[in-house]
């Protein structure tokens, strides 16, 4: 430990290229002016990021047309290396029958407890950056 930091920009299409290598991101929103970062599974279909929501949930309520925030990353402790992707975007419900049935057939599985049925999201991108880091050695 203690090694020199490093801190590396990427390019889009690599934070693109990173993400399905992940399995669980956050949504960051705004939920009565405070903010609520939520861990979701996740997909990407034509670069927009896509996951579940709970109904009536506050991620639920939040995504209507909102801006909001992604991040999705990798830490190797051993390494002491990874990577972040932040997506910034505007996101929707998704609603279009040809659109659910894309998005059902991805098979994410849900977090629902309540035995309720989710709805599919989506976040837009306006704004992708990434870096790789690492305090290695």
């Amino acid at each position: 430990m203690g090694g020199v930091a490093a801190l590396l920009s990427m390019d889009e299409g690599e934070c693109w290229a990173l993400l399905p290598t992940v399995p669980v991101g956050r949504v960051g929103v705004s939920v009565r002016a405070l903010p609520v970062v939520v861990p979701v599974r996740f997909s990407v279909v034509d670069q927009d990021v896509v996951f579940r929501t709970a109904m009536g949930g506050e991620l639920h309520s939040a995504v209507h047309g909102n801006v909001v925030a992604f991040e999705a990353g990798h830490y190797d402790a051993e390494q002491e290396s990874g990577w972040s992707v932040l997506i910034r975007g505007r996101a929707s419900l998704i609603n279009d029958p040809e659109e659910l049935a894309l998005v059902d057939s991805l098979d994410l599985p849900t977090w629902s407890l309540d035995g309720e049925p989710d709805r599919w999201a989506r976040i837009t991108s306006s704004l992708v950056a990434g870096s790789h880091f690492s305090t290695g050695p």
